[in-house]
């Protein structure tokens, strides 16, 4: 694994997002011309492309461009964008199934997909007969972008030698968050004091799902050696888990407008996070049944919620959080500091871990 030379063209993260949303934005125009020749609901594709190319961050796209051009990068960069766009697509379908698992009502400040399909069926419809329809094709609208991510890596145009690279990177990532979500879905209702239990969850859910894994993807269709994908993993976990850290203290003390989605859903699920293991591990007796009553109470309201925001500060949990968060940021840095990456990847990384770590939304 050696240094490798000046690109001749710097990376900027910022030129992802439009670049992403034209390849999803013309794939599914095909699909919805295909799906009108076929007589097919065009509500389908009319609302995975609400969804998609309204908000998100295109924060492993970004990754997975950065992994190709930290492993220099040859060539055409065309292939590796479609790669990048077939990653957003698969987290469309992570984040539709998982806003149904989670009974979530909003998502970038507008309603989740089962919501909007619920409205869209709902009439002459019982509220009951809607809420049911529109999962059970919220679930078939994951499906099917599951689907189209893998109609987006096949006709990328890519080498014989970059599919047999990147394909097992994909699968394991896939089998990871499956886990983590599992994990996730497990634990929810039921927080402990563990914060290491979180922190698998946090490992596979976020971390390697996120960061490393498309890191790992982009630098796989460079022609990475594994050398250069643990030195990729030493930036990608630590800033993982720090991304899903700060992820729980904006889901207690976000604010709805910046973060999109309520600040009461986490509280109300009882979500096992390290924000909450931290608070139940360092509460006192009347602490610790304040939040064994309303952690996980399906009923829970503003006022409650407020309740056990102050009891979740009061044990000092969120800045053993921050602290943690800050912690995990160093060690990125310091292996960022030995990483043999050109000069704007580099720069761009620690751009990433800052936006990242550090954001309100």
């Amino acid at each position: 694994m050696g240094v490798h030379p000046p690109l001749a063209k710097a990376f900027d993260p910022a030129d992802v997002p439009s670049q992403v949303n034209k390849i999803l934005g013309e794939f599914l125009s095909v699909k919805a011309e295909q799906a009108s020749d076929g007589r097919m609901p065009l509500e389908v594709t009319d609302v995975l492309r609400d969804f998609l190319l309204t908000g998100g961050k295109r924060l492993r796209p970004a990754l997975c461009i950065a992994g190709w051009y930290a492993a220099g990068g040859p060539g055409d960069v065309a292939p590796v964008l479609s790669v990048a766009a077939s990653l957003e697509m698969f987290h469309a379908f992570c984040l539709i199934h998982d806003d149904v698992m989670d009974h979530s009502a909003v998502r970038r400040g507008r309603p989740t997909v089962h919501r909007a399909l619920a409205a869209h069926h709902g009439h002459n419809r019982s509220p009951a007969v809607a809420d049911a329809l529109g999962a059970g094709a919220a679930i078939l609208l994951g499906d099917l972008a599951l689907a189209w991510s893998d109609e987006l890596v096949h006709t990328a145009d890519l080498t014989s030698a970059q599919m047999a690279d990147v394909l097992p990177l994909i699968d394991t990532m896939r089998t990871e968050v499956m886990y983590g979500q599992y994990l996730d879905l497990t634990t929810t209702g039921q927080p402990t004091d563990d914060p290491d239990r979180a922190l698998t969850i946090a490992l596979y859910k976020t971390a390697k799902y996120t960061i490393e894994r498309p890191l790992h993807i982009g630098a796989a269709l460079a022609g990475a050696d594994d050398a250069l994908r643990v030195v990729l993993s030493a930036y990608a976990l630590p800033i993982g888990e720090a991304f899903q850290l700060r992820d729980d203290l904006l889901g207690v003390y976000g604010h709805p407008a910046r973060t999109g989605k309520p600040r009461t859903d986490d509280l109300r699920a009882g979500k096992h996070t390290v924000l909450i293991a931290i608070a139940l591990r360092r509460a006192d007796e009347a602490q610790g049944r304040l939040l064994r009553e309303l952690l996980g109470n399906p009923a829970l309201e503003e006022d409650g919620a407020n309740r056990l925001r102050r009891v979740l500060t009061a044990t000092g949990a969120p800045a053993a959080v921050e602290h943690l968060i800050q912690a995990r940021c160093e060690q990125a840095e310091q292996a960022l500091a030995q990483a043999p990456f050109p000069d704007s990847v580099s720069r761009v990384l620690r751009e990433l871990a800052r936006h990242a770590t550090a954001r309100t939304v």
